[in-house]
């Protein structure tokens, strides 16, 4: 099986089985029997991409309900820090955070379920980042988390006096402070 269980319920690491030869390699990135074989059953709906410089950092973000959004999370140039935060109330792990390093080398993917804060840190001279959603982006729905939320502790492996940082997330709330209807 190509999934690994993280100690977050539901939050899967996906490692595709790469076939490689002279001509380059092979794989497949999303199969949903593959994924319903797992017990992940999300049916995307958006594919998202963006491309990114080193020391970009975006997030930490989420969709509320109606709108929450299951993100299956990949690089396919370069690489980066992926970070997630349980912010399902009620959940052992709430308020805990999982990282990862996911690169168009180890072509791992992230399964990240409702009621996940979810952001990147650019490792990489440039990073394209692609994800699947399965709801439509909500403008009317967005929450997030500020990125260096002292209670979060999360160490994004760049320097944060030079990161590159919307506005928007800049100002984002403390998870104390944030809007967050998940429930465990």
């Amino acid at each position: 099986m190509p999934f690994k269980e993280t100690e977050f319920k539901g939050l899967m690491i996906f490692e595709p089985r790469v076939f490689e030869d002279s001509r380059g390699y092979f794989f497949e990135s999303f199969s949903k029997r593959t994924f319903a074989d797992a017990g992940i059953v999300s049916e995307f709906v958006q594919d998202n991409e963006s491309k990114s410089q080193r020391g970009v950092l975006r997030g930490l973000h989420y969709q509320l309900p109606p709108f929450a959004q299951a993100k299956l999370v990949r690089v396919v140039e370069g690489s980066v820090l992926d970070v997630v935060v349980d912010i399902r109330k009620g959940s052992p792990t709430y308020g805990q955070h999982f990282d990862i390093e996911l690169s168009a080398e180890n072509k791992r993917q992230l399964y990240i379920p409702h009621g996940f804060a979810h952001g990147f840190a650019v490792l990489s001279d440039t990073c394209i980042f692609q994800y699947k959603c399965d709801n439509y982006y909500s403008k009317e729905s967005e929450g997030g988390i500020l990125y260096n939320d002292p209670a979060l502790g999360i160490d994004w492996k760049i320097d944060l006096a030079h990161a590159v940082v919307s506005d928007k997330d800049r100002g984002l709330p403390l998870l104390a402070d944030c809007v967050n209807t998940f429930q465990y």
